[in-house]
C-alpha cells in the first residue's frame, strides 16, 4: 500500500490564504448583502440651468435586516429639490418646511445632530447628502434624489460637475447629460479622475451647433478594476466644461412659459486699466507654507500686471507696513523690486487687519485727490489673511463699519480667506459691502494656484457701471439690474418675468463704461420664436427658466441679507427669499427638508443646507467623493502584511548589488499568527501567489471579516526550527561588507528608432537652470524645464502646446494644467482622463501623465519613486518629430552619426550631433520607463 505523500503546513498556509483572497473579493463587492443592481444619473442643462437627477435601486439578498445608505456629492451651489423612497411599493417623500418650523417639530432629531448630518460640507466645490434605511430579506427600495443651479461662467467655461463612486460593481449603471444653448456650443470637453482606456469605450459624446449628449455605460468588466478584482474602479469626479457663442453685440435673451433670462458677455472689448493694492496678512499663523504660498503666488500676479496697471503692497501683522509711499505703475523695474519685498516678507506678530484696511483706502484717497488714478481706471483692494483681528480694532462689525465709511462706495474689496481659522462671514460682508466678494482658499498643495485663479477672474475688468435696461411694460420680478464691474471670462445674467400684455419683441439696452467712452448695447428678441425654440426640444427640462429665475432671485436676496444694515430691510428680505423657497421647493439656508421613514424606523430625518462659515466648527467629511452609494457597517478586522523581504530566495550577488536589505514582513496580529511571509519551506521561501514580487518594498492591506480571520489564525502553526533557520539567514545576508550604491536612473532615456544604437540616455551633469529641452514648430509643441545641479533632479517641466493653446506644468507636488488663463491643479498617482480639441490628457496611479494626440509626438511626465528619484520625462512616437526639432534633447533627433566603439575600451565611443562630437560610454542603468524600483539595462550614455 503507497504510502500518502506527508501534508506540509506550508501548502495548508498557501491554500487557506487564497481562499481568504476569494472570500475577501466576493465581500468587497456586497458588503452586507444590500446590492445596487441600478443606478443613473440624468442631468439636463439647458441655458445654463442644470436639473439632475439621480436614482438608485436596491436589494437587500441578505437573510437579514440590512441597513441602506444612500450617499450623494452635489455642488455647493446647488438647491436640492427633491427627495424621495419608494420602499415596498410605499413612497416616502421629503417635505420642504421652513427650518425654524422643522427644527420645533423635530427637536428630537435637531438634538441628535441628524439636521447637520443629511447635508454637510465635504469639499471645495461640494456637499454631501445621506440617508439611511432599513430594508427587510429581498425587499427592494429606490432612491432618487434631484437638484438644480445654474451654471457660472469662470475663465471662459461652465461647469457641470459629477460625483462618482458606487462602492461596489453596478448591473446597469448609466450617466446621461444633454446640454441645449440655443447661442450655440463653441466647445466642448470632459475630464475624469477615474478614467481607464477601457473605461473611455464607454463614454461618448455627440455635439451639433446647439446641442450635446454625453452618455457614459460601463459594463460590469469595464467597472472592474482588474479581471481578478471584484472592487470598482470607479471613485471620483466626473466635469464637462463648455462655452457657447458670443458677438460683440449686448448678448443674448432668452424667452420661455413667461419668464425672461438676459446672459451679457460681449466679446472684443479692450482692458481697462487698473489700481490694485495687494493687503497681505504676514502675522504668525501665516508661518510656513501660507507665508510660502502668497509668496509664489504674488510673485506670479505681479508678472501679470500691464504697464499701464498702478499697484502697491501692504503687509500687516500688529502693525501695517507699505512697501511705497504711493501708487506707482507697474513698470519692468517697479516689478521687479516688488518681488524682492515679497520675497523678503518674514510672518510674525498679531493680526491687526483694521489698520492695513485704513492704511489702504488712505492710500488711494490720497493719490485721488493727487489726480494720480485715471480717470474711468477701475481700483481694487485685494485682502488676504488666514486669521480673525487680535489687535488693535478686534471688533469685526466695527471693523466693517470703518472700511465701509473710508471706501463710501468709490473702490471694490476683494476678501481671501486662507484655512478654516478666519471668519469667512466676517469676510464676505466685508466685500459684499463693498461691491466685490469673499472667496476660501484652501490648505493644500496648491493653495497659490487658488490665489492665481482668483486674481485672473479680476485681472481684466472690461466695463464699469453697468446697467441693463427693459421696457417697464414689457417685464417685473426683474433680479438685479445694475453691476459695478464685468470682468473679463465671465457673464452678467438678469433674469425676470413677461408682463400678461408685454410686446411680441423684447427689446433691452445695456449701458456701460469703456476706457475712453461711454458704451450702448441693443438687443432684441423675438417671444414667439423664443418660447417655440424650447418648447419642441424633449430632452430639455421644461418649465426651467421660471425656476432658474427663482434660483438665481434667492441667491441674490441671500446676498442682501448679508450686507444690508437695517434690521426690518433683512427680514423683509427674508421673508421675501423663504416664500421663493417654499414655493418652488428648494433647499436654501431658510429652509429644511424633512424626510418621512417607514413606521417603526426613526420617523424623521432634517436635511439643510450647509453654510460656508458653519464648515471650520464641523467635522467635515474628507474621504473620496461619494455617488449613490449603500453600505453597511460591518464590524470587520484589517491585516496589513508588510513585504519588504530582501533578498531571501534571490540571486544574492543581484541582491547585493541593488543593496536589497532583508526584513520579515509579519502576517497577522495576535496569537496564532507567528509565521513570517519569507520563510524557508521544504523548498524554499514561501510567498504568497497573489503578492507583489518581494524584492519590491510594498504594503499590502486587506479587510477580511471576523470569523476567516479566526478559521486561519486556528489552522496555522509553524515549526520553531523553520523560523530560526529563517533569522540565521536574515543575519548571515544583512550583517556581510556594506552594499555599493544602488543604480541610478538617467535625467532622460530617449528612444531613438532607426538609429543604430534603439536608445540612449542622458545625464545632466554640466546644465543648470533653465533648459530649452525640445522644442518643434512643426508639431507646435515645446519642452522646458528647470534643472538643479546640486539636487540632480528637475525642480519642473512645462510641455507647452500651440493648438490647443494649454500648458502643463509638473513639479515634484503636482502637475497644474493651464487654459484660458485656468489652472487646474492634480496630485501625482490621482487618475486623470480629459480630451481637450484631440489632445488627450491620462495619468494613471503608477504617477505616469501621458500627453497624446493623433500623429504627434506623444510626451510623457513621470514623479518617478525608485533610486535617482525625481521628475522624469518621456517620448514616444518620436518617428513623428519634424525636421526642424531641436533643443537639448531634440537635437538627437537630427542627423546623428555613431562612431564605432574604441579599440582599447569598446565600452566607449562616440556621436557627432549637429557637428559636435560627444563622448558616450556603455553603462548599467535603471529603466525607469518600467515601474520602481525600474528594470536594470545596459545603455550608451552621454553626459550634457
Amino acid at each position: 500500500m503507497k504510502t500518502p505523500a506527508p501534508v506540509h503546513a506550508w501548502d495548508i498556509v498557501l491554500v487557506l490564504l487564497s481562499l481568504l483572497l476569494a472570500i475577501l473579493q466576493t465581500t468587497t463587492a456586497q458588503k452586507n448583502g444590500i446590492n445596487i443592481y441600478s443606478l443613473t444619473v440624468d442631468s439636463k442643462v439647458s441655458s445654463r440651468f442644470a436639473h439632475t437627477v439621480v436614482t438608485s435601486r436596491v436589494v437587500n439578498r441578505a437573510d437579514t435586516v440590512q441597513e441602506a445608505t444612500f450617499q450623494m456629492e452635489l455642488p455647493k451651489k446647488a438647491f436640492i429639490t427633491n427627495f424621495s423612497m419608494i420602499i415596498d411599493g410605499v413612497t416616502y417623500p421629503g417635505n420642504i418646511k421652513e427650518k425654524s418650523v422643522a427644527q420645533k417639530k423635530y427637536s428630537a432629531a435637531v438634538s441628535r445632530g441628524e439636521s447637520a448630518g443629511l447635508v454637510q460640507a465635504t469639499g471645495r466645490k461640494t456637499e454631501k447628502f445621506q440617508v439611511s434605511v432599513s430594508v427587510a430579506p429581498a425587499a427592494k427600495v429606490t432612491f432618487e434624489l434631484v437638484y438644480e443651479e445654474l451654471l457660472s461662467r469662470r475663465l471662459g467655461a461652465y461647469e457641470l460637475l459629477l460625483q462618482i463612486h458606487p462602492q461596489q460593481l453596478v448591473k446597469h449603471l448609466q450617466m446621461d447629460v444633454h446640454i441645449f444653448e440655443p447661442q450655440g456650443i463653441s466647445f466642448l470637453e470632459t475630464e475624469s479622475t477615474f478614467m481607464t482606456n477601457e473605461l473611455a469605450k464607454a463614454l461618448t459624446t455627440f455635439q451639433n451647433q446647439t446641442k450635446a449628449h454625453i452618455q457614459f455605460k460601463p459594463t460590469l468588466s469595464q467597472q472592474q478594476i482588474s479581471p481578478e478584482q471584484q472592487d470598482t474602479v470607479l471613485n471620483g469626479n466626473f466635469i464637462i466644461r463648455y462655452d457657447v457663442n458670443r458677438t460683440s453685440s449686448g448678448g443674448s435673451i432668452q424667452i420661455e412659459n413667461g419668464y425672461f433670462v438676459h446672459y451679457f458677455a460681449p466679446e472684443g472689448l479692450s482692458t481697462l486699466s487698473k489700481n490694485v493694492i495687494f493687503v497681505i496678512d504676514k502675522s504668525g499663523s501665516m508661518s510656513g507654507r501660507k507665508i510660502q504660498q502668497t509668496q509664489e503666488a504674488l510673485l506670479k500676479i505681479l508678472d501679470d500686471l500691464r504697464p499701464y496697471d498702478q499697484f502697491n503692497l501692504i503687509s500687516f501683522s500688529g502693525e501695517a507696513t507699505q512697501w511705497k509711499p504711493q501708487l506707482v505703475p507697474a513698470s519692468a523695474e517697479n516689478v521687479k523690486e516688488a518681488k524682492s519685498y515679497v520675497a523678503g516678507i518674514q510672518a510674525q506678530g498679531g493680526t491687526n487687519i483694521n489698520d492695513a484696511m485704513l492704511m489702504a483706502v488712505q492710500l488711494l484717497e490720497r493719490a485721488n485727490r493727487e489726480e494720480l488714478l485715471p480717470a474711468r481706471s477701475v481700483t481694487l483692494i485685494v485682502l488676504l489673511t488666514d486669521g480673525d483681528p487680535t489687535v488693535g480694532e478686534t471688533n469685526p462689525s466695527r471693523i466693517q463699519k470703518n472700511v465701509q465709511e473710508a471706501i463710501d462706495g468709490q473702490y471694490s474689496l476683494f476678501c481671501l480667506g486662507f484655512g478654516f481659522d478666519v471668519s469667512y462671514a466676517f469676510l464676505e460682508k466685508l466685500a459684499l459691502d463693498n461691491g466685490g466678494l469673499a472667496r476660501r482658499i484652501y490648505e493644500d498643495s496648491d493653495s497659490a494656484l487658488q490665489l492665481q485663479d482668483f486674481y485672473q477672474e479680476v485681472a481684466n475688468p472690461l466695463l464699469t457701471s453697468v446697467a441693463f435696461e427693459y421696457p417697464s411694460n414689457a417685464v417685473e420680478a426683474v433680479t438685479q439690474d445694475h453691476f459695478r464691474l464685468f470682468f473679463k471670462g465671465s457673464e452678467l445674467v438678469v433674469a425676470g418675468k413677461l408682463r400678461d400684455q408685454s410686446p411680441d419683441i423684447l427689446s433691452a439696452r445695456v449701458r456701460g463704461q469703456l476706457n475712453l467712452e461711454d458704451i450702448t448695447f441693443v438687443t432684441e428678441s423675438s417671444v414667439a420664436e423664443q418660447e417655440e425654440a424650447f418648447r419642441s426640444p424633449k430632452y430639455i427640462f421644461h418649465s426651467f427658466m421660471e425656476r432658474l429665475w427663482a434660483y438665481l432671485t434667492i441667491q441674490q436676496l441671500l446676498e442682501q441679507m448679508v450686507s444690508t444694515k437695517s434690521d426690518a430691510e433683512k427680514q423683509a428680505l427674508e421673508a421675501r427669499a423663504l416664500s421663493l423657497s417654499l414655493n418652488y421647493s428648494f433647499v436654501t439656508p431658510l429652509t429644511s427638508m424633512v424626510i418621512t421613514k417607514p413606521e417603526g424606523q426613526e420617523q424623521s430625518e432634517v436635511a439643510e443646507k450647509p453654510v460656508e462659515n458653519e464648515s471650520r466648527h464641523r467635522n467635515v467629511y474628507s474621504g473620496p467623493a461619494l455617488f449613490g452609494t449603500h453600505s453597511m457597517r460591518d464590524r470587520m478586522s484589517r491585516i496589513t502584511v508588510v513585504s519588504d523581504l530582501g533578498d531571501s530566495g534571490a540571486d544574492p550577488v543581484l541582491s547585493k548589488r541593488r543593496g536589497w536589505r532583508g526584513q520579515a514582513g509579519v502576517f497577522g496580529q495576535g496569537p496564532g499568527f507567528p509565521m513570517r511571509f519569507g520563510q524557508l519551506g521544504p523548498s524554499g521561501p514561501i510567498h504568497p501567489p497573489y503578492l507583489p514580487d518581494p524584492s519590491h518594498h510594498t504594503t499590502w492591506g486587506a479587510v477580511l471579516p471576523d470569523i476567516a480571520l479566526a478559521s486561519v489564525s486556528s489552522a496555522i502553526s509553524v515549526p520553531d526550527q523553520a523560523s530560526r533557520d529563517l533569522d540565521i539567514r536574515i543575519k548571515e545576508t544583512t550583517t556581510t561588507a556594506p552594499p555599493p550604491a544602488p543604480i541610478q536612473a538617467p535625467s532622460v532615456i530617449l528612444p531613438l528608432p532607426g538609429q543604430s544604437e534603439n536608445q540612449l540616455c542622458v545625464d545632466l551633469k554640466h546644465s543648470q537652470g533653465l533648459l530649452n529641452l525640445l522644442s518643434d514648430p512643426g508639431q507646435g509643441v515645446e519642452v522646458t524645464g528647470h534643472y538643479e545641479m546640486g539636487k540632480a533632479k528637475f525642480m519642473w517641466i512645462d510641455v507647452t502646446f500651440k493648438n490647443p493653446q494649454l500648458q502643463v506644468r509638473a513639479s515634484p507636488e503636482h502637475v497644474v494644467v493651464t487654459r484660458n488663463r485656468r489652472n487646474s491643479a492634480y496630485k501625482w498617482k490621482e487618475t486623470l482622463y480629459s480630451v481637450v480639441s484631440g489632445l488627450k490628457m491620462t495619468m494613471d496611479k503608477a504617477g505616469l501623465l501621458l500627453l497624446s494626440s493623433p500623429d504627434r509626438v506623444t510626451i510623457g511626465l513621470l514623479s518617478w519613486d525608485g533610486p535617482g528619484e525625481g521628475l522624469r520625462l518621456l517620448l514616444r512616437d518620436v518617428d513623428r518629430f519634424s525636421s526642424h526639432v531641436n533643443g537639448t534633447l531634440g537635437q538627437f533627433y537630427q542627423d546623428v552619426l555613431w562612431g564605432p566603439p574604441a579599440a582599447a575600451d569598446d565600452s566607449k565611443r562616440t556621436l557627432r550631433v549637429q557637428g559636435r562630437d560627444h563622448s558616450a560610454t556603455r553603462e548599467l542603468k535603471l529603466d525607469y520607463q518600467e515601474a520602481p524600483p525600474g528594470k536594470e539595462i545596459f545603455c550608451w550614455s552621454v553626459e550634457l
